[in-house]
């Protein structure tokens, strides 16, 4: 009798391992989803030599529409205003690289941190997992 009264103690805390590695695994394929967005659409503004409006919205669109999240919640943070792609026979210093760099930042998100988070105290808006794609790409656009 006394194995069961442990058992029953020790049995929910230890289905919350398998529960968290379950959601981790479930977190895990939801970050590469919007890895791949936000590849794409890093790829389609260096074309372009900024993220526009468009690339934006769709990228938006994209990652709400794979991860059934609002749109609202995506945050983007990215440069706007057109880079060009930095010839050789220009004069490189560092302020005429960084001219050249588009920059963005991509706040999603992705989903629960935890499992059980109830049976651990944690209130709904503490257990939110964000996954953030930050980073900068030399703008391939051209003067003309």
């Amino acid at each position: 009798m006394k194995q069961f009264i442990v058992l029953c103690a020790v049995l929910p805390l230890l289905m919350v391992f398998l529960l968290q590695f379950a959601l981790d695994q479930q977190n895990d394929v939801r970050i590469g989803i919007v890895n791949d967005i936000v590849y794409a659409a890093k790829e389609e503004a260096k074309q372009e030599g900024c993220f526009t409006k468009e690339i934006q919205s769709r990228m938006r669109e994209q990652i709400a529409g794979r991860l059934h999240v609002s749109p609202q919640e995506i945050r983007i943070t990215a440069t706007e205003t057109p880079r060009y792609r930095i010839t050789e026979t220009e004069h490189l210093t560092e302020s005429r690289i960084r001219r050249g760099m588009i920059e963005y930042e991509v706040i999603v998100p992705v989903g629960p941190l935890m499992a059980g988070r109830s049976l651990f105290g944690l209130k709904e808006q503490d257990n939110i997992c964000w996954c953030t794609v930050a980073g900068s790409t030399p703008s391939e656009r051209l003067r003309r």
